[in-house]
């Protein structure tokens, strides 16, 4: 969680600070062995050294990619939750509640579909 907090001390809103701490804190709860790593300035889940799922920060939301593959998966939750989206990637608001069940059914559906996977991505 190291990298991690390096890289919310540089969120200068704490509210901000902390709703991404306590989910990366959750993300790492419930699956113990994901790596957190930043890459390219931005907060990432690996497994074996394949992406799973990555963080980016913006001033209106945080985006969550967890690869198209994936998110094609959940479009229907994505958009019961709330959220818009990209082909890539899915906008939480910072004004918004995070569903995390939604997060967590994304990565382990990466990790069970990535598994055999020897590059970082798809």
């Amino acid at each position: 969680m190291e990298d991690l907090e390096a890289f919310l001390a540089k969120i200068t809103e704490h509210d901000k600070q902390d709703k991404l701490r306590t989910l990366f804190s959750h993300i790492l709860d419930e699956f113990p062995d994901l790596q957190p790593v930043i890459k390219w300035g931005q907060p990432m889940f690996t497994s074996h050294q394949t992406f799973i799922l990555g963080i980016s920060v913006s001033k209106p939301h945080f985006s969550v990619s967890p690869e198209t593959a994936c998110l094609n998966q959940f479009i229907s939750e994505i958009e019961a939750a709330g959220y818009s989206h990209t082909d890539n990637i899915f906008r939480i608001k910072w004004t918004q509640s995070i569903d995390e069940a939604l997060i967590f059914k994304m990565i382990a559906f990466n990790l069970a579909d990535k598994a055999d996977m020897t590059t970082f991505w798809r």
